[in-house]
C-alpha cells in the first residue's frame, strides 16, 4: 500500500512539473528589422498621408508603437553598435559612421580618431543569445567594420546587394533578396529559438524603386522615396506572414525601427528623402528630427496590442531588454536599461539620456553633445561652447532657446553631461590648425540647415540647397585649396 501511495505521489509530482514546464514561456524568437535612415514620420501609422504602409500599420495595431524612441547616435554605425552591445557609442569610441567625414578647412575642430570596427573585446547580443541556444543570423547591412558579423556571434551571414535593378521580383535596394534569405533562415530554424537581425539598406541614398510604384506616388513629397516605403512595407508583411504560417507568432518578438532620423537635406541627386516636421532637422543632428526613430514592437500575449507609448527609450536599451525576455544576464555592465516592464504594460523609472557626437558629417551638423531629462533638453555645441535649452513639452520643434531664461537648468544639465562624458571616457575634439573661417561661414553660418523648413516637394528644397551641397563636397577634394 505504501509503495502504491508513493508511486501515485511521484506520478502526480511529475505531472505537476510537466505542467509547470509547459506553462513557462520558452526563450522567444527575436526578429529585429532595422531600416536605414527612415524618419519618424515616414509610416502611415505615424501620420504620413503620402506613404502607404499597411503591413507596418497593422503590426503597430497588433503591438506597441513608440512616439519617443531615440537612436543612440543620429548616424548609422554607432547607432547599430549600441543596439548590438547595449553600450553607448561614446564608451565604444565608435561615434560616427565608418570611416567618417575627413578633417577639412571648413571645420573648426579636428575630430577624434574612432575605432574603425566594433571592438572585439566586448561581447555582443548575438554572442550571448548564441551561447544560450539561439540560432543567429545577420542579413543585410553590417557597417561595423572588422571581418564581418561572423566575428560577433552570428552563425549565418548574408550581406545581399544594396544596389539592385528594380523588377517584378526585386526593389531598388535589394529588399526582396534579403527578405527571401530571412524567410529561409526562419524556415530552417523553426524548431529552436532564433535571433534574426534583418538590416535593410532602405531607404538610404541613392534611391531606386519599381517604376510602377514611382508613378503611383508621383504626387508624394519624394515619389521614389514613397515607392521605396511600399516595397519595404511589403517585405515586412512577408516576414509576418511566414511567422503566422509556421505558427511562430506567439513565440516571436518582432521589432521594426530605424538606425537614425530621416535625411532632410540635399545629399544626393534624388534627395532630400523626407521631412521630420514638427521635429527639427534630421539625420546627423542632435535635434529631435535626427534622434527620434519609429519603433513598433509586437509579441502577442506579452506586449499589449494597440497601445501608443510616449515614454522615452533609446536603442542602447535593446540588449538588456532582450536578455531579460530570454532570462539571461549581461556578462558586463551595460549603459542601456531594460524596458521589458514597459513593453509588458508597466512603467519605467525616470532617467537621463545622453549623446556625444564630436563629429561633422555630410548632413551639415557640427560637433556637440546633448542630455534629455524629463521635458528638458540641453544641447552643447563644442565649437564655441554655446548652450541651447528646450522644453520639449512646450516646444517639440526646438524653436525657442530658453538658456538665457533658465540658467539653473542650464548649469545642472551641463554639469551632468560633462560628468557623464568623463564616466564613459568620451573622446574630445582639438582645434583644427588648418581652419578657414571663410569656408566655415559659408557652409555653417550663412546656411543653417538645422532650421530648414519643408517645401511641398523634395525638388523645391533641392533647388535651394545646390550651392550649399556643392560647397560641402568641394572642401573634401584632396590636395587642393578650395576657394569659397
Amino acid at each position: 500500500m505504501r509503495l502504491l501511495f508513493f508511486g501515485m505521489w511521484t506520478a502526480l509530482l511529475l505531472a505537476a512539473n510537466v505542467a509547470r514546464a509547459a506553462d513557462a514561456p520558452a526563450k522567444p524568437n527575436i526578429v529585429f528589422i532595422i531600416a536605414d535612415d527612415l524618419g519618424i514620420n515616414d509610416l502611415g501609422c505615424y501620420g504620413r498621408k503620402d506613404h502607404k504602409t499597411p503591413h507596418l500599420d497593422n503590426l503597430a495595431a497588433e503591438g506597441m508603437r513608440f512616439t519617443c524612441s531615440y537612436c543612440a547616435q543620429p548616424i548609422c554605425s554607432p547607432s547599430r553598435a549600441a543596439i548590438l552591445t547595449g553600450k553607448t557609442p561614446a564608451r565604444l569610441h565608435l561615434t560616427t559612421y565608418l570611416p567618417g567625414r575627413a578633417d577639412v578647412p571648413s571645420q573648426k575642430l579636428l575630430q577624434p580618431k574612432i575605432n574603425m570596427q566594433l571592438p572585439l573585446e566586448g561581447i555582443t547580443l548575438a554572442e550571448m543569445l548564441k551561447d544560450a541556444g539561439h540560432s543567429t543570423a545577420c542579413i543585410g547591412k553590417w557597417h561595423l567594420g572588422g571581418k564581418g558579423p561572423n566575428q560577433y556571434g552570428f552563425d549565418f551571414v548574408h550581406a545581399g546587394n544594396s544596389d539592385t535593378k528594380p523588377s517584378d521580383t526585386e526593389g531598388g535596394k535589394g529588399e526582396y533578396g534579403l527578405t527571401r534569405r530571412a524567410l529561409q533562415f526562419i524556415d530552417q530554424n523553426k524548431e529552436k529559438p532564433f535571433f534574426l537581425y534583418l538590416a535593410h539598406s532602405t531607404p538610404h541614398i541613392p534611391f531606386a524603386a519599381k517604376p510602377k510604384l514611382i508613378e503611383k506616388y508621383r504626387d508624394a513629397f519624394n515619389p521614389v522615396y514613397a515607392a521605396m516605403m511600399e516595397s519595404l512595407d511589403d517585405t515586412v508583411g512577408m516576414i509576418v506572414a511566414k511567422l503566422d504560417e509556421l505558427r511562430l507568432t506567439e513565440r516571436t518578438i518582432v521589432v521594426f525601427t530605424s538606425d537614425n532620423g530621416g535625411l532632410h537635406v540635399l545629399e544626393s541627386a534624388d534627395s532630400p528623402a523626407t521631412y521630420n516636421t514638427p521635429f527639427r532637422a534630421g539625420q546627423g543632428f542632435l535635434y529631435e528630427g535626427g534622434l527620434r526613430v519609429p519603433l513598433i514592437v509586437r509579441w502577442p500575449g506579452q506586449v499589449p496590442a494597440g497601445r501608443t507609448v510616449d515614454t522615452p527609450v533609446i536603442n542602447t536599451d535593446w540588449t538588456p531588454t532582450f536578455l531579460e525576455f530570454c532570462g539571461l544576464k549581461a556578462r558586463s555592465p551595460l549603459d542601456g536599461m531594460s524596458f521589458a516592464p514597459l513593453l509588458k504594460g508597466g512603467d519605467l523609472p525616470p532617467r537621463s539620456l545622453f549623446w556625444h557626437f564630436p563629429h561633422y558629417s555630410e548632413q551639415g551638423n557640427r560637433p556637440g553633445g546633448a542630455i534629455r531629462e524629463g521635458d528638458w533638453k540641453l544641447i552643447e555645441h563644442y565649437e564655441d561652447g554655446k548652450l541651447e535649452l528646450f522644453n520639449l513639452a512646450q516646444d517639440i520643434g526646438e524653436e525657442h532657446d530658453l538658456a538665457a531664461q533658465e540658467p539653473k537648468h542650464v548649469g545642472e544639465l551641463k554639469a551632468k553631461l560633462a560628468e557623464w562624458r568623463k564616466a564613459v571616457g568620451a573622446q574630445e575634439n582639438k582645434p583644427n590648425p588648418n581652419f578657414d573661417p571663410v569656408w566655415h561661414k559659408r557652409l555653417y553660418e550663412d546656411v543653417d540647415v538645422s532650421q530648414l523648413k519643408p517645401a511641398a516637394t523634395a525638388a523645391e528644397i533641392r533647388a535651394k540647397l545646390r550651392d550649399w551641397r556643392a560647397g560641402m563636397y568641394a572642401v573634401l577634394r584632396p590636395k587642393k585649396s578650395p576657394q569659397p
